[in-house]
């Protein structure tokens, strides 16, 4: 069993877009108070506040630092590091930057997004130390939700021979499936959602992409030797990592390597990836309505409204989504939250 502290490494980049208009690119999803009074990226960093973690490393646009520093204050959690990429490079680049800033080169990373929910952390808990063996022994681990529904939106994991207790060998991943391919994979209970978490050791990680990405190895380590540092913020240098190729640690390295490892979980896990997904969550009145903020709700069922200083009344309506934030506000029926992507498309056109 390893004796090093466990870092936290939180991917703090994304834009959120499928929450707009709260989330927006300036104020993305993790930065805002969705499911409690913390906001994403405050709930993601509590989970790690016990003796086994060390100080988290954060990786977030370098547009956000303030907001990053703000909402870790906030807390009380000083981060190890803030990593300020200078050009986004998805997943892969980003955890690289991380590994290369552990203090530890030894040390297990657990890589987590800053914006999903975790309704269960001890079961979250308990999983990482399923894990914890075999990162030892230089397995790279991802952690599989067990699916409740055929979902197309997420990719899945099937799962493989047993390595331990609660850990298997992960036998392939998989795209995110048309609708009769998953709900073949939800009933032959081997296969679990890629939640995009993840626990390995630095130099191991390190290592797999010398192998399978070494540009975007080299990429990161030019970054972080000229990076600049101011306290806790480290500024990878520019040109360097825009250098780097932009691909997802799924593709980059996991798909690639021969010890990968999987823990399935049932821990409550959601990535909020929609308004319907929100309401899925929150705590609702017996009509099944979920509301914040300054929301007037007459003979209105099974609705979720969200209001960010602006009033809104609503009367003998249900199934909808009303979301008013500043200027802009979203209508559209329940079980259509994905079509935001179209309102965003037309906004840009």
């Amino acid at each position: 069993m390893t004796t090093s502290a466990i870092i936290p490494v939180i991917l703090s980049g994304g834009s959120g877009t499928r929450l707009w208009p709260m989330s927006r690119s300036d104020r993305p999803k993790q930065f805002l108070a969705l499911t409690a009074d913390a906001t994403m990226l405050q709930l993601t960093a509590e989970r790690t506040r016990d003796a086994r973690f060390a100080a988290p490393i954060v990786v977030a646009g370098a547009a956000h630092a303030a907001m990053v520093e703000e909402q870790f204050a906030q807390i009380g959690i000083e981060p190890a590091a803030i990593i300020l990429e200078p050009v986004a490079r998805n997943t892969a680049p980003a955890i690289a930057l991380a590994a290369l800033a552990a203090d530890d080169p030894h040390a297990p990373l657990l890589v987590m997004p800053s914006d999903h929910a975790i309704a269960d952390a001890s079961a979250f808990g308990d999983a990482i130390a399923a894990a914890l063996p075999l990162v030892e022994q230089g397995w790279l681990v991802t952690f599989g939700i067990t699916p409740d529904a055929p979902e197309t939106g997420y990719g899945y994991i099937k799962v493989g021979e047993a390595l331990g207790e609660g850990v298997h060998r992960v036998d392939r991943f998989v795209e995110k499936p048309p609708r009769e391919a998953a709900e073949a994979m939800l009933a032959s209970g081997d296969h679990a959602w890629n939640g995009g978490i993840f626990l390995f050791r630095a130099d191991i990680f390190l290592g797999a992409l010398s192998v399978h990405a070494p540009d975007m190895l080299a990429a990161a380590q030019e970054a972080m030797a000229k990076a600049e540092r101011n306290g806790v913020q480290v500024r990878p240098d520019a040109q360097a990592f825009a250098a780097s190729p932009s691909n997802s640690i799924d593709y980059a390295v996991m798909e690639k390597a021969d010890r990968v490892a999987v823990v399935p979980v049932s821990m409550g896990w959601s990535d909020i990836g929609s308004w319907d997904a929100l309401h899925a969550l929150s705590a609702c009145d017996p009509q099944g309505n979920s509301s914040r903020g300054d929301a007037v709700l007459i003979d209105v069922e099974n609705s979720l409204v969200r209001a960010d200083g602006v009033r809104v009344a609503m009367v003998g309506v249900s199934d909808l989504i009303v979301i008013a934030s500043g200027s802009d506000i979203l209508i559209l029926p329940r079980g259509r939250s994905q079509d935001v992507r179209k309102v965003i498309d037309a906004l840009k056109d």
